[in-house]
């Protein structure tokens, strides 16, 4: 089988970068678990752990600080594409994106560059809407009180990450 690998497709600004020093540690139907170094030098966060739920268009992140400790969860809408026959997974980010601050306090972003994006005909109908209901389902997980439960699985992967 060939080697998985994953591209971080962007709008605004286009791009499409490969992800090609992430590590997947988890790869199933509903789930992909991967630790990752900051692509580019940051002050803020210099790696984190990253887990897509592929079937509800949700990426959650944790960035964390050069000390170890959180810097603040990051949830991507995203889209994915994913070739069989090459084994290459293509995350479309529906510039959609919620901050959780580690007190708590939850910030909606990017909504400007959404609109941008339609108003530019960068993004379909059809992922305009995705996006949108995405990111509903989002945050009703999220003011439920149940984002533990996306948070708990990308923190029992970084507990065995950092234990072998």
């Amino acid at each position: 089988m060939k080697e998985v690998k994953l591209y971080r497709k962007r709008m605004i600004p286009k791009e499409c970068i490969e992800l090609k020093d992430d590590e997947i540690l988890r790869l199933d139907k509903e789930l992909m678990v991967t630790h990752w170094k900051s692509l580019k030098p940051r002050v803020e966060f210099s790696e984190g752990f990253s887990c897509y739920f592929l079937e509800k268009g949700i990426k959650v992140s944790k960035r964390i600080k050069k000390d170890g400790s959180l810097y603040y969860w990051y949830c991507d809408i995203i889209k994915t594409d994913f070739n069989k026959e090459t084994n290459v997974y293509v995350f479309t980010d529906l510039l959609a994106d919620v901050i959780i601050m580690p007190d708590g306090m939850v910030q909606v972003v990017d909504l400007d560059e959404l609109a941008v994006a339609d108003k530019e005909g960068l993004v379909t109908r059809e992922e305009l809407q995705m996006s949108l209901l995405q990111l509903n389902d989002l945050l009703e997980i999220i003011y439920s009180g149940r984002f533990d439960s996306l948070k708990t699985i990308i923190e029992e992967y970084e507990a065995s990450y950092y234990a072998n």
